[in-house]
């Protein structure tokens, strides 16, 4: 038999050792005071890699990372794939026992901490006896091993590790929303293919500097900072979100490309400094996480760059994109299937519906998920197969599709208000609450009630030195609603997930105990 070629991929590892070898003094990392080029980037990811083979890890191993926002994150969770394992990055809004749960769901074989999670993680041994190597970052202690020694020490050469598309590249657990987290599997293909697509999409290059403004461990994170590093560019990274620093950033750094979640979006809108900073310098202003109230969506574009991008999606793979160009015929919709990817709204039956008919998106395409880990149960619950035997992802959510494809999106299904016996969208109530001058937040959840089975109860954050009562806001917006609703309480704030997503769950929870 005649020796054949092999079928060559892209993989991001070997990409990011391309970038360090063409060009190892450009930029690559910036957070704080911290700045990696590429070459120290790359030698970086190397020791990771070296170091964690070194604890005998095999290809396919998982290793879980509890690490802040810091110049070297990149190059660990990155190494970690370089060394042909699958990251698993932890979430630091977790308690110990919450960690040391999902360290034990995902099979893990080392640990990664960082001195700011020290406590917590100490706390999660217990909970995942199962785990080899304990490496600490940044402290010493007992039952830990040095990871900064072993970086030191190790090689900066890449290692001899081969990839293929199907391997694992990381498990990302689930905010909980609606429910406990859920490990999804994603591969190297799917984490190529979010590469390509929003570097596509966005226009992102070699000069493109992109900020970013949420935690790393987070799955939105990634959008912007797996674009920027598949394109060669720099990364820039927020220790912690402050508003007045974003905007500092980006007038000091040239900022090209930038990621907020709608809270982010509120609180810059919001900031003294804005209206005279220079934010001339962005290319691309990409929202995601959940969708933006109309009114929050009109000030973005009048006072923060016309370049926004609107994203919507679940962590699960699928999303929908509205580009600059389109808000003028399409502002109310979220866009259409990023490239690569179909979409589908499905009847409650599972037939498709029609165009303008609400029903719940499903979608498919390379970015998808592998699969929960673990859970072939709730995966097989969400697979909707088309014509062809293609495997949809129901995402849980309604929406409805206008004549030329664009999506709106309506509501999740657990999230809708059942009144009298009509469907109530809360995202059709908070969208008028938020155009009342003392709303600076508002969220909309159903509430029992006697005759009607539930009602909508709006929980409002006021705006600063804003002179209104709950009943007045409630009388303003029943006098566009048609008296939906029932009643308006005051917040200080919202419990959110990492994404800035508001937990609902957790609001209704003390309504429905009884």
């Amino acid at each position: 038999m005649t020796d054949c070629l092999d079928d060559p991929q892209v993989y991001l590892p070997d990409l990011f050792a391309t970038h360090a070898r063409h060009d190892p003094n450009r930029t690559a990392i910036v957070c704080g005071d911290e700045r990696l080029s590429w070459g120290e980037f790359d030698a970086a990811m190397n020791r990771v890699a070296h170091s964690v083979l070194a604890k005998g890890v095999q290809k396919g191993d998982r290793i879980a990372v509890m690490l802040g926002n810091a110049a070297i994150t990149p190059a660990i969770i990155y190494g970690v794939v370089r060394a042909g394992a699958c990251v698993v990055p932890l979430s630091g809004m977790l308690t110990g026992e919450q960690l040391g749960g999902l360290i034990a769901d995902s099979d893990a074989v080392l640990a990664i901490a960082a001195d700011e999670f020290r406590e917590k993680a100490e706390e999660a041994m217990q909970g995942a006896p199962d785990v080899r190597n304990w490496l600490s970052l940044g402290f010493d202690g007992d039952g830990w091993t040095s990871f900064g020694a072993a970086m030191a020490d190790a090689e900066a050469t890449q290692p001899n590790v081969r990839y293929e598309m199907t391997d694992l590249f990381n498990i990302i657990y689930s905010s909980g929303t609606t429910g406990l987290p859920k490990g999804i599997v994603q591969s190297h293909r799917a984490r190529t293919h979010w590469a390509f697509s929003n570097a596509s999409d966005m226009s992102f290059a070699a000069d493109s500097k992109a900020l970013t403004t949420t935690a790393l461990y987070s799955n939105g994170t990634w959008l912007m900072m797996l674009p920027v590093l598949f394109a060669g560019g720099e990364l820039h990274v927020m220790p912690a979100f402050d508003p007045a620093e974003f905007l500092k950033t980006v007038e000091r750094e040239g900022i090209t490309h930038t990621f907020m979640v709608p809270p982010q979006f509120i609180m810059v809108l919001a900031e003294a400094g804005l209206d005279s900073a220079d934010l001339s310098s962005l290319r691309s202003v990409l929202s995601a996480g959940s969708p933006l109230r109309q009114d929050t969506k009109e000030q973005i574009l009048q006072r923060i760059s016309p370049r926004l991008f609107e994203l919507y999606g679940y962590s699960e793979g699928f999303a929908t994109m509205l580009k600059p160009h389109q808000h003028a015929t399409k502002f109310a919709t979220v866009g259409t299937p990023v490239i690569g990817f179909e979409l589908r709204i499905l009847r409650e039956d599972g037939t498709e519906a029609d165009a303008g008919e609400a029903g719940e998106i499903a979608g498919y395409g390379a970015g998808n998920m592998t699969c929960y880990h673990k859970r072939d149960d709730l995966t097989a619950e969400l697979i909707w197969r088309d014509e062809r035997g293609r495997t949809f992802i129901r995402s849980g959510d309604v929406g409805a599709v206008d004549e030329d494809g664009f999506l709106s999106i309506l509501d999740r299904k657990k999230d809708m208000i059942i009144s009298g016996g009509f469907n109530v969208f809360p995202t059709d109530v908070e969208a008028v609450l938020g155009r009342h001058p003392a709303v600076s937040d508002v969220t909309v959840i159903g509430a029992p009630h006697d005759k009607w089975g539930e009602t909508c109860l709006a929980l409002v954050i006021a705006e600063l030195g804003a002179d209104a009562s709950t009943d007045a806001i409630r009388e303003w917006a029943n006098e566009r609603l048609a008296k939906r609703v029932a009643a308006v309480e005051f917040r200080d704030e919202f419990p959110r997930n990492a994404l800035g997503k508001v937990l609902k769950r957790v609001l209704r929870e003390p309504y429905w105990a009884d």
